[in-house]
């Protein structure tokens, strides 16, 4: 593989940040494991702002499995994290949860996979430490709705008087006039009221 295709060494991780998990532990022993759980910050908000969002402040939850490989550590698990936005048929707000699973190989420094694997493709061990926040943001980010419902089943608005559908009365309706009779009934009232069109015939 030419130099160019070769997959740059990336910067060093902060073991201090929550996001960074140390592997050491493990020792490289293929089929050597262990589980993490952690409440990780969201440190800014992730998604469409004001349409669906994992809002800056809030926690992922985390379960996850560790597994030393041959070509690096096996990280599978799933994380949990809460969502606000608007309903994208009735404009009610939203509060829910996303939650998502992931499976993600964090290759060892001069293996294989790193040695032949695009910069982009592949996340890679730093010193023995893995950073688990690009996984788990582009994982959650992609699960979020485009177009995000309050109930499976909104209506949304009424598209005359914009009243959400679900506050109507039944049998709902706005009667609609012939332009070409609007300025009589203009002039005349609509039928039934004190002013009324002319009958048909009337010359």
């Amino acid at each position: 593989m030419s130099d160019n295709h070769r997959a740059e060494r990336p910067a060093a991780l902060d073991p201090r940040d929550p996001w960074v998990i140390d592997t050491q532990d493990l020792g490289r022993r293929a089929g050597t494991s262990r589980t993490v759980q952690r409440a990780l910050p969201v440190p800014e908000t992730l998604g469409v702002s004001g349409v669906i969002e994992i809002p800056a402040g809030s926690e992922f939850t985390l379960d996850a499995r560790l597994e030393a490989v041959v070509e690096g550590v096996l990280v599978s698990g799933e994380a949990s994290a809460p969502v606000t936005g608007a309903c994208s048929r009735c404009l009610d707000p939203i509060s829910d949860e996303v939650t998502v699973e992931f499976t993600e190989l964090f290759a060892y420094p001069d293996s294989t996979t790193e040695e032949t694997t695009e910069e982009d493709e592949v996340s890679h061990l730093v010193d023995d430490l893995i950073d688990l926040a690009p996984v788990a943001r582009d994982a959650a980010v992609l699960a979020l709705p485009q177009a995000p419902l309050c109930t499976p089943d909104c209506q949304g608005l009424c598209a005359e008087c914009g009243i959400k559908w679900a506050d109507l009365e039944p049998g709902h309706g706005h009667e609609k006039i012939d332009p070409r009779w609007a300025a009589l009934v203009e002039r005349f009232g609509e039928p039934g009221s004190d002013r009324q069109l002319p009958e048909s015939g009337t010359r």
